[in-house]
């Protein structure tokens, strides 16, 4: 077996409490190794990292990336891939197409070349979810997976009226197994179900009931937090709060994080919930950041990622169609909306972002950094643009600047409006992030939140999927072209250039449940689905590469 090292690096690997220490890597069968017992007498394959930044590779753990509201987003905006850099067929690439919805080569070529090697994508309905594997499984270099929606699903919501766990924990269970998915999502609670049944009208309360269910939205929370626990899901239920967008929305998400009662919930993009202000009047809106975060801050079941803003146009893609077509009543864009039988539904619409011309957008830009910058726990704050929500994945590196440097941020506020200061604190923040916090918000916390033990470090058993950086005062330039990336030990970017075409793995989970639910299960099923029970479930052979997570709460 060869045995392959990285020499000198400076190596920053917080889940390892490794923060900036000169160290050598040692890489066997795309895994990290011990050192040799005679290490200055190792004559094999060396890359001398003397002066770089060591990382493990980035994970982004909320992002769009497969299923048909993508494919949607692909259709609806071919003026974006026009404008966009072409990726030409080459030795080792497949030709694509970039834009904010790049496409499935595209996205995972995208990716590796900022130096992240892991991306989940965030929503995916189970009678969506053969599509998306197959567009996973058409999405290189990356180790990947979806989320499964649950918060507006019949059976669930039937279940959760009749306070039946045991029903509720083997339906999650199977349906999990089934569709090849990590973890339970929730999208909007109930509201989504009846803005499709009821004109068009979405759940403004946490107390009120979904119409035919008799069940609200805070029980939805609640039951699927409980549910999420006693599978011992690797991550915790995965919450898109109601009334996202709207301002005063912040009380909900305060009363969603109060829901779970004591349960592990993450809180996903919350920068678009956080918003204080009379929904009636827009000339209100500001931030309600410093509320929430108090909250999280004292609440260590809780995490979140951030879900930033990018200026410049993108694509709202979301299961949250009330949102959509609340978009669409403002910019009167074009807009995809498309129903999901008993499950869920998804809404497409072009946005623009002009934080420098519009204070409404410059609030949003400010209470993202606002989230980043108050956390007092980085381990419980993750970096994400929602991607294309907030824009895409490939302008992280931005944000990290913004994060790092005081001066670059105080210059990038001062191109907004002069109000922006009255309605956020952002401001008066001095704190900047190190290098070390960096690689905790975009590593270690992600495969930490995600419950995967060997992503996002550096240490003994990982897998060796790592990003070298060459230092720079400009933090953006530096962490937009990473100088090697190496995906499973195999090196998969140079200066920016793919190097190596190869496929990850899928990951999902397969709790156990009680086999006594299962006729049960077939029978609801057959009596209200257009397609058959037996033509539901995927094979894991069916999944090249697919992996299995076992269930068993993070101890970490």
């Amino acid at each position: 077996m060869s045995v392959s090292r990285i020499k000198n690096g400076t190596i920053y690997d917080p889940a390892n409490g490794v923060n900036g220490e000169v160290r050598d890597l040692w890489i066997q069968d795309g895994k990290i190794i011990p050192a040799p017992p005679n290490p200055d007498t190792f004559s094999g394959k060396t890359l001398d990292a003397t002066g770089y930044v060591v990382m493990p590779g980035g994970i982004d753990m909320h992002c769009h990336i497969a299923g048909p509201k993508v494919n949607a987003g692909r259709k609806m905006t071919p003026e974006m891939k026009r404008n966009a850099p072409p990726i030409f067929r080459s030795e080792h690439t497949r030709s694509g197409t970039g834009g904010v919805v790049p496409s499935t080569f595209a996205t995972g070529y995208l990716f590796a070349s900022i130096g992240y090697t892991t991306a989940m994508d965030a929503a995916i309905p189970g009678l969506h979810a053969r599509h998306a594997h197959e567009e996973l499984q058409d999405t290189p270099i990356l180790d990947k997976g979806f989320y499964l929606l649950f918060g507006n699903n019949h059976f669930v919501m039937k279940h959760l009226r009749n306070q039946d766990e045991k029903a509720l924990d083997s339906y999650c269970s199977w349906l999990l197994e089934s569709a090849k998915g990590y973890t339970i999502k929730i999208v909007n609670p109930g509201g989504v179900e009846d803005w499709k049944q009821i004109s068009r009208k979405s759940i403004k309360e946490l107390d009120s009931p979904v119409q035919n269910f008799g069940v609200t939205p805070r029980q939805i929370v609640r039951g699927l937090a409980g549910t999420a626990d006693r599978l011992q899901l690797p991550h915790s239920v995965h919450i898109h709060c109601n009334n996202l967008g709207i301002p005063g929305n912040w009380e909900t998400t305060l009363n969603t994080m109060e829901s779970l009662e004591g349960h592990r919930g993450h809180l996903a993009h919350v920068q678009f919930h956080s918003y204080d202000g009379d929904p009636n009047d827009p000339t209100s809106f500001c931030s309600a950041t410093q509320k929430l975060v108090d909250y999280v801050n004292t609440h260590e079941n809780i995490t979140v990622d951030v879900g930033h803003i990018n200026p410049g146009l993108t694509l709202s893609m979301t299961g949250d169609t009330p949102f959509s077509q609340f978009l669409h009543n403002i910019n009167r864009n074009k807009w995809y909306t498309a129903d999901c039988e008993l499950e869920s539904s998804c809404g497409v619409i072009p946005i623009e972002y002009r934080p420098q011309r519009s204070l409404i957008n410059a609030v949003q830009w400010a209470i993202a950094l606002e989230w980043y910058l108050l956390m007092e726990d980085p381990w419980r704050v993750i970096m994400t643009s929602d991607h294309p929500n907030g824009g895409a994945f490939y302008h992280y590196p931005e944000i990290i600047y913004l994060l790092m440097d005081r001066s670059f941020r105080q210059e990038f506020l001062s191109q907004m409006p002069e109000d922006i200061r009255e309605r956020s604190v952002l401001a008066d923040l001095e704190r900047e992030y190190s290098l070390y916090e960096i690689a905790i918000i975009t590593r270690a916390a992600p495969a930490r939140v995600l419950g995967m033990k060997d992503k996002g470090h550096l240490g003994v058993g990982a897998h060796a999927d790592i990003t070298i950086y060459a230092p720079q005062q400009n933090r953006q330039e530096m962490f937009e072209r990473p100088r090697w990336v190496f995906k499973d030990g195999q090196l998969v970017v140079a200066d920016g250039e793919i190097q190596e075409h190869q496929f990850g793995r899928t990951y999902y989970t397969a709790p156990e449940f009680d086999q006594e639910f299962l006729p049960h299960i077939k029978n609801w099923f057959d009596e209200n689905y257009s397609i058959r029970f037996r033509n539901y479930q995927i094979a894991k052979q069916e999944i090249p590469q697919a992996e299995e997570v076992t269930c068993g709460m993070n101890s970490d």
